[in-house]
């Protein structure tokens, strides 16, 4: 697994993995999951947009530095940028 793959900025293990494959062989209780609903959760009222995006080779390195320094995604260091603007 790449060192760069984070949950709300916090690194998966392969600890946290296997956790997770040992709870979905013991089975999850279907009602349950159902109450959370479907999706990643709302950022808006509105429903949000993916978008593609061109960027060199230089940019992706400063924005994958600045990602890892800060712990944070890529979507969430170009959000910031954007809301800074």
């Amino acid at each position: 697994m790449s060192e760069r793959e984070t949950i709300d900025g916090t690194p998966v293990t392969e600890e946290q993995i296997a956790a997770w494959a040992d709870e979905a062989e013991v089975g999850y209780d279907v009602t349950e999951l159902k109450k959370r609903g479907r999706g990643r959760p709302g950022r808006g009222a509105e429903p949000s947009q993916v978008i593609a995006l061109r960027i060199t080779a230089d940019e992706l390195s400063a924005l994958d530095a600045r990602a890892e320094r800060e712990g944070k995604s890529r979507s969430e260091v170009i959000r910031e940028a954007l809301a800074s603007a």
